[in-house]
């Protein structure tokens, strides 16, 4: 393994770690505060302990996210020393705001934990709407730093120095705006369906039905309908990498010659040796339709393309498929399931539907982490795409290796830690009777009341019984006296 390599893997399995946690941190506030919301307007309980549940299960994934995001700012520092040289005056700004709003994020998910009975039900959900702003923003900060490695501007360059930045036009560069839609839409369907595939399997085991079939309402809703909007904001992704990315589109979809009225491919395997892809199916126009919506436009081939500038023709194409089959799997079973709402047909009663949603629960996941293989390895050999190759970018230092085998320990730990929280904090057993704050509050006053008064009833007996006891005792020493003859009480006088 050479140490371009390794560096590369490093920082893929950095990413496809992160990328897990940063998409729940993202997604998983709103089905929490859809929940509080539904519980203070009905006032069921069931609604409370979901919102609860949800808000420990974002908790722990924000703690694990901050830690290999932590690692992942290092390792740019580290493994790519040239890059962060060239690139860190352009792109700190959206990092810098990105720090903002994970602090932020912070900040509201402990008042969201810690507040239930501290502050007003409108300032908790108030909280929650900010972790989930807050996440949604991280997000986007860090998505505008990639699409600048995608699409550079904002900066000039002269004799190789950097004399001037926009960073306003460097953050918000042609790719970003379009991937930060993409990425948020991708991540709250992922959520939604991981969510619901969760609830759709303890529906399945013949847990507690109400509780997970409200459960499963929510997050099917949340994911069905991000599922729909998924392909538009990737509409857009398209189109605006045909304009500035050519090869990398031509890569996507395994397009060797230059073509009017280009096909879209479904499937098939790319021979880089033959330059040619192999058994896919057709659609004549649609590519050409889709990248420009003009069905006769001419869409560059991967051959009209250097060799030396080419990404990965087989890896960018396969990713770019799975990631297609698994958002169009969603949106059809998310369709599916629409129309069996709409028929007042419970998808809870329908154990083939269950077990389709628990196979479709990381289709999602799946999607984002094939998207993001497209986006990096489809900018292949370039880190800063048209200025800065990644052989240039990597550190000199040798046996890069080593921190690649330590921090796959890390993260294996770390996902032990993850599973091992989540089954106690978030997939208990079954609890008991439910108890609202407010009830619970009410039922602590009359508790500490009854205490009170108990303890009240108790030191009044005491005080009855030695009051008694000193009269009696005073009452029997002066019977005493009186029955005496007089001359012991002379005596004793």
């Amino acid at each position: 393994m050479t140490d371009l390599f390794a560096a590369r893997a490093q920082m893929a399995f950095s990413l496809g770690f992160h990328i897990i946690f940063a998409v729940v941190g993202v997604a998983m506030p709103l089905l929490m505060v859809i929940a509080e919301h539904l519980y203070r307007r009905s006032g069921d309980p069931e609604y409370l302990e979901l919102a609860k549940r949800w808000s420990k299960g974002a908790a722990i994934m924000f703690a694990v996210g901050a830690v290999s995001g932590t690692v992942l700012s290092f390792e740019l520092g580290l493994l790519w020393p040239t890059f962060m040289a060239y690139a860190g005056p352009i792109i700190g700004m959206p990092f810098s705001l990105e720090g903002f709003a994970f602090f932020f994020e912070a900040i509201f998910l402990g008042i969201y934990l810690y507040g239930w009975e501290r502050v007003g039900p409108r300032a908790h959900l108030a909280a929650g709407v900010l972790v989930l702003l807050s996440g949604s923003a991280s997000a986007l900060f860090v998505v505008c730093a990639n699409g600048w490695m995608n699409t550079p501007a904002g900066y000039s360059m002269v004799g190789g120095e950097l004399v001037s930045v926009d960073l306003w036009a460097a953050m918000w560069n042609p790719a970003a705006l379009v991937e930060g839609l993409h990425m948020l839409t991708a991540s709250f369907a992922a959520v939604g369906f991981a969510v619901a595939g969760i609830h759709a399997a303890m529906l399945l085991r013949g847990a507690r039905r109400s509780f997970h079939s409200r459960a499963l309402a929510i997050a099917l809703s949340v994911g069905g309908v991000f599922a729909f909007l998924s392909p538009l904001t990737g509409d857009l992704a398209a189109q605006q990498v045909a304009e500035l990315q050519p090869l990398k589109l031509a890569a996507m979809e395994g397009l060797w010659e230059d073509e009017a009225g280009a096909p879209l491919l479904i499937g098939g395997l790319p021979d880089e040796e033959a330059e040619v892809t192999r058994y896919g199916i057709e659609l004549p126009y649609a590519l050409s339709l889709l990248a420009t919506h003009d069905p006769h436009a001419e869409i560059r081939g991967i051959k009209s393309f250097p060799a030396e500038e080419r990404p990965p023709i087989a890896v960018t194409h396969i990713a770019f498929q799975i990631m297609v089959a698994c958002g169009t799997a969603m949106m059809l079973l998310a369709g599916f399931a629409g129309i069996q709402a709409l028929r007042r047909r419970p998808i809870a009663a329908q154990p083939r539907l269950l077990r389709a949603l628990v196979l479709a629960s990381p289709l999602g996941v799946i999607a984002i982490e094939a998207g993001w293989t497209v986006t990096e390895v489809g900018r292949q050999p370039w880190i800063i795409y048209g200025v800065m190759r990644t052989a240039e970018a990597v550190t000199p230092m040798p046996g890069l290796i080593v921190p690649f085998t330590g921090f796959m320990v890390l993260y294996g730990v770390l996902g032990i830690a993850v599973v091992v929280l989540l089954r106690r904090q978030v997939f208990a057993a079954e609890p008991g009777p439910l108890v609202p704050p407010e009830a619970a509050g009410e039922a602590a006053g009359k508790a500490a009341g009854a205490t009170a008064g108990e303890a009240a009833a108790v030191r009044g007996t005491d005080r009855g019984t030695d009051r008694g006891t000193d009269q009696g005792t005073a009452r029997g020493a002066a019977d005493g006296v009186l029955r005496q003859p007089s001359s012991e009480v002379d005596h004793g006088a």
